[in-house]
């Protein structure tokens, strides 16, 4: 059992999942999330360094939505190459479940209808919302999306497109939870309150950060 889970009923092979992981207890961002609401199906937005387990925090929702709810689940990401990082490590946690994970990047114009048949949805942020705006029948069976990199809402090409996919996706489905996942946000608190989301801020990272200024071959930590 992972520490800090002992009071939720999560199957064996994603506790397995964790533990093979090296994560046998929750840190501090982690803890923060639950807290916030996370398996309860809150909006959530996480604002934590690279590396702090945001990932983690996410297939926490995932996992509880698809167990509980029985729908279906999607990982948005706003590049083909991470979207198939994530896939490979998507199948690798689903592969002792009965879920199965598909995933779809390109032909935007396509209604993709392979989809229909998968629990997990590893997508780009344009995939998408070509799926909402070709009417996607799967779309009102979703419980949850993970919303990578979203502080990309900021970016003068992604950005306007991200915001209506957001606004399409709460507008059609009032069962979704949301799980917006950053490194880097200016402005948390304002995004939060646009999601209708509770914010998670921590500083905790895995390796202490060291800051230092290079010159001629030496380095000078500050």
């Amino acid at each position: 059992m992972v520490k800090g889970l002992e009071k939720y009923d999560f199957p064996s092979w994603f506790l397995d999942f964790l533990k093979g992981k090296g994560i046998e207890k929750l840190n501090p961002a982690q803890k923060k999330s639950l807290k916030a609401g996370l398996l309860e199906g809150n909006h959530i937005l996480t604002c934590t360094p690279t590396g702090s387990g945001k990932t983690a925090i996410a297939l926490l929702a995932m996992v509880k939505q698809l167990v509980e709810n029985k729908g279906k689940v999607v990982y948005l990401v706003p590049l083909r190459a991470l979207a198939s990082e994530k896939f490979k490590d998507m199948e690798k946690l689903f592969e002792k479940s009965k879920y199965s994970v598909g995933m779809s990047t390109g032909d935007l114009d396509s209604t993709s209808k392979y989809l229909d048949r998968h629990d997990v949805l590893i997508l780009t942020i344009e995939k998408m919302d070509s799926l909402l705006r070709h009417h996607c029948s799967w779309i009102k069976d979703v419980r949850c999306v993970v919303i990578d990199e979203i502080h990309l809402l900021n970016d003068v090409s992604r950005g306007p497109t991200l915001e209506i996919l957001i606004t399409l996706l709460k507008q059609i489905n009032s069962k979704m939870q949301l799980v917006g996942l950053s490194a880097t946000i200016g402005n948390p608190s304002e995004l939060a309150e646009w999601l209708g989301a509770e914010l998670v801020i921590d500083d905790w990272r895995p390796v202490k950060l060291h800051k230092g200024i290079y010159f001629e071959g030496e380095v000078e930590f500050v």
